[in-house]
């Protein structure tokens, strides 16, 4: 089995939560196969009548998710299939952003291109100081451009185009909750899961119909991202054929 092969998603509920799990064994990158699971456990959770609440998380005790899968990336040769890889992520974020339910983010470790698109996608992200977060997309020749609504959305445009920029820099999880990337951060996931759960607990017991009509609040403006973030799937599917962006995904590659 390859990489594009490997990982999973799993799903289970309990006392009204519904929990979504990814895993893949290279740092929880997401070959197009998981997001697309992904996205469909995510509005399935959001119809399901037992779920009141949804976690989102990773498996693994290190990084959260390190981003798109470079051995996809690099096996992308047309236009089409770039468009539709990239579209992987745009239907996940768009699936949290339309999911009528509150989703809380469990962010365990670093977070890299589309994982710190999935930590803005969720409505209330807690982390632990490890969880440090960079949008590497400039250094290998694309560019955040679809995880970037959702993270502009959550932290401003300011601090998105600071991420952005400096892409080989690493932003720390402090900086992510002074910027409100992060609801909490904690210095263990003991910590940071009992938080969880006590947040889940309670919104489980809150007004299903208050939350979904709050939530719809939050997401005002973004009606038109189906169109948006279709179109920036399509430039992130066109730079990744280009040849500076082939060179520079074989040389992270080989690190």
């Amino acid at each position: 089995m390859n990489a594009i092969e490997q990982g999973s998603v799993s799903t289970s509920i309990s006392e009204g939560i519904g929990t979504i799990e990814f895993f893949h064994p290279m740092s929880n990158s997401l070959p197009g196969r998981i997001l697309a699971e992904l996205a469909e456990r995510i509005k399935e959770f959001g119809q399901h009548e037992e779920v009141k609440v949804i976690i989102l998380k990773s498996a693994g005790d290190k990084a959260f998710c390190a981003g798109a899968s470079f051995d996809e990336l690099i096996a992308i040769k047309d236009f089409e299939s770039g468009k539709k890889f990239f579209s992987g992520f745009a239907n996940v974020i768009n699936a949290a952003r339309k999911c009528p339910k509150f989703i809380i983010g469990r962010v365990q470790g670093k977070a890299v291109g589309g994982g710190v698109g999935m930590a803005a996608a969720v409505d209330y992200c807690f982390a632990t100081n490890e969880a440090s977060v960079k949008l590497s997309e400039l250094a290998v020749g694309i560019g955040p451009f679809v995880v970037g609504p959702a993270v502009e959305h959550k932290i401003g445009i300011s601090a998105m185009s600071q991420l952005a920029i400096d892409a080989t820099e690493w932003r720390s999880a402090e900086w992510a909750k002074n910027n409100g990337l992060y609801s909490e951060i904690y210095d263990s996931t003991e910590l940071m899961d009992s938080s969880i759960q006590k947040l889940a607990k309670s919104l489980s017991q809150s007004n299903p119909e208050a939350m979904s009509m709050l939530k719809s609040v939050f997401w005002e403006g973004c009606d038109h991202w189906d169109t948006l973030l279709t179109e920036r799937a399509g430039m992130s599917g066109k730079l990744v054929l280009s040849d500076f962006t082939v060179n520079a995904i074989n040389q992270f590659k080989k690190k």
